[in-house]
């Protein structure tokens, strides 16, 4: 089969047009005719339309844009013309409001109420508040309802109260978890509540912190922790913002509170490989820097040339901004509000077993989501004899709107400098979708992983990752999915792969439901559009 992808080798995108005319035969046996209501006329509005006494025909149908993704794994894109037609004339409705201000306290005031009514409220409307309010005093008493909060004379939160369990594991009494977590991730709750809650460290567990960075100028400080028994095997750790660094907000994130939290994922990552090859790292119990961060990175590429046992591993990253719970106890995104970034290493192998815990019959490839772009990259230069990557950036430089609109934007490019570019993807897989590619490095060599990003290039990352977040929270993205699509760490040559970011907001009316367990993703504006919108909200930005 020949791979699906919006990207040639003439370096223009291709898409497809669905121009529907259709004939729907009529096998309805009955006809229920019935009133709806009435027009303001006194008029009666009855369900005569739904009931045709004729085959249905369709001759003027939206016409409905498929855009093979240019990674053929992630599906297609549809566009319906009319409503993206529409999203071109006011571009700038492309957002989210502001939420709105709730408080249940003010409304108990004015209603007269005792405050202690809050405690009678059935368990959904707790967390619908817990989720909503804007009312410090409202989440302070919904945090009092869900835990035991110790306080020192002047009622200031100094602890919670904790107990062993039968197990003899030690816990926090914590009476309502769903409540627990919707209300400690809600910004307005007050830090000190939030500190006790799920910030100190201690508080989610024994989590060992085995790594931090603090900015020069004291403003951003950051842990790493170290999560033993992880969903990933062998471990993963998370660089989360410390309890004197509170961010629940990207607007309270800086440029330094992300090269920090970035800067311990190069560094973990570095020194993981660093030790399976043998590498000495004088660093102990104290962060690299910068210049020593680089000086392994260069260690690490010239002991690989040497040595390829290590070929095959890669990184995993990726990052869940936002929290929100449903009044139905479903959670609806990250573990918690806090900036935080996730991370780990996947090995090239794992142990193939069927039927025994003990006993292997061989190994087979262990996953890497950025294995799925290395097989876009072989199957297209064996259908075309070209390659991806060249032709995809020719693609992004060459596009062309797809409703022939030349008095509109037409690029996808939001922000690039040498070493990368941040875009907006033709086909979106999110319908405020976000991606950054890494070009090249100081030596012209194209970025496939971490490990092929000098100093300016991961500065460039960095910066590329930051922007993303800034814009899309801009346009009113509170939730937001951010992932990596690294190369694995190869010795000698190697397909031509650039590493990838993908940034995936998660909207209001997009739950994700049949169409996108299809990888059919459906959006109502064009992509041009989208990255006219991001571009404004950059310049907006105080940034170099």
């Amino acid at each position: 089969m020949k791979p699906r992808s919006c990207v040639t080798p003439q370096k223009q995108f291709i898409y497809g047009i669905h121009k529907p005319e259709y004939c729907s035969r009529n096998l309805r046996e009955s006809t229920r005719e019935r009133s709806l209501g009435h027009f303001s006329t006194g008029e009666v509005f009855t369900n005569v339309a739904n009931y045709p006494e004729e085959n249905v025909l369709v001759n003027d149908a939206d016409w409905i844009f498929e855009i093979p993704n240019p990674l053929s794994f992630r599906g297609s894109t549809y566009i319906d013309k009319e409503w993206a037609d529409g999203s071109a004339l006011t571009p700038q409705k492309i957002s989210l409001p502001d939420p709105k201000e709730i408080s249940f306290n003010k409304l108990l005031k004015e209603e007269k109420i005792p405050a202690e009514f809050l405690q009678s409220l059935p368990a959904p409307l707790h967390l619908a508040l817990a989720t909503t309010s804007t009312d410090p005093d409202d989440l302070m008493a919904l945090a009092e309802l869900s835990c035991r909060i110790e306080k020192d004379d002047k009622g200031v939160p100094t602890g919670l109260t904790y107990q062993k369990n039968s197990q003899g594991r030690v816990r926090a009494v914590i009476s309502n978890h769903a409540l627990f977590e919707a209300v400690a991730n809600n910004p307005v709750l007050p830090d000190s509540y939030k500190e006790v809650m799920v910030l100190r460290p201690g508080a989610q567990g024994e989590s060992e912190i085995v790594g931090e960075f603090t900015g020069s100028d004291n403003k951003t400080h950051s842990f790493e922790y170290l999560r033993r028994n992880s969903y990933i095997a062998g471990g993963h750790y998370a660089a989360n913002m410390a309890d004197d660094a509170v961010r629940y907000s990207i607007a309270q994130l800086s440029m330094d509170d992300m090269t920090g939290l970035r800067h311990l994922f190069y560094q973990r990552s570095f020194v993981r490989i660093a030790d399976k090859i043998g590498i000495s790292v004088k660093q102990n119990l104290e962060p690299c820097s910068a210049d020593a961060l680089e000086e392994l990175r260069e260690a690490i590429l010239n002991a690989l040339k040497r040595d390829n046992s290590l070929a095959g591993t890669t990184t995993l990253w990726g990052w869940n901004f936002g929290f929100d719970y449903a009044p139905t106890n479903y959670r609806l995104h990250a573990s918690h509000q806090q900036v935080h970034q996730q991370y780990a290493m996947i090995p090239r192998e794992v142990a193939i077993h069927s039927g025994s815990l003990n006993n292997s019959e061989g190994s087979m490839p262990a996953f890497g989501c950025g294995d799925m772009v290395a097989e876009v990259i072989e199957n297209y230069f064996r259908e075309h004899n070209s390659d991806f990557f060249d032709d995809y950036l020719g693609c992004i430089r060459n596009n062309i709107r797809m409703d022939e609109r030349k008095d509109l934007e037409s690029s996808l490019i939001i922000w690039e400098d040498k070493n990368s570019m941040l875009f907006v993807p033709k086909a979106q897989t999110s319908q405020w979708e976000l991606q950054l590619m890494a070009l090249h490095n100081k030596d012209g060599d194209i970025i496939g992983n971490i490990l092929e990003a000098d100093t300016a290039s991961r500065a460039s990352l960095d910066k590329g990752i930051f922007l993303a977040q800034k814009v899309l929270a801009g346009r009113g993205a509170r939730m937001v999915t951010s992932i990596e699509y690294p190369k694995r760490i190869q010795n000698g040559k190697s397909p031509a792969q650039h590493l990838i970011y993908s940034f995936l907001p998660r909207l209001p009316q997009s739950p994700g439901a049949f169409s996108e367990a299809q990888l059919r993703y459906i959006n109502g504006h064009y992509p041009e559009d989208f990255a006219s919108v991001c571009r404004k909200e950059l310049k907006k930005l105080d940034i170099d």
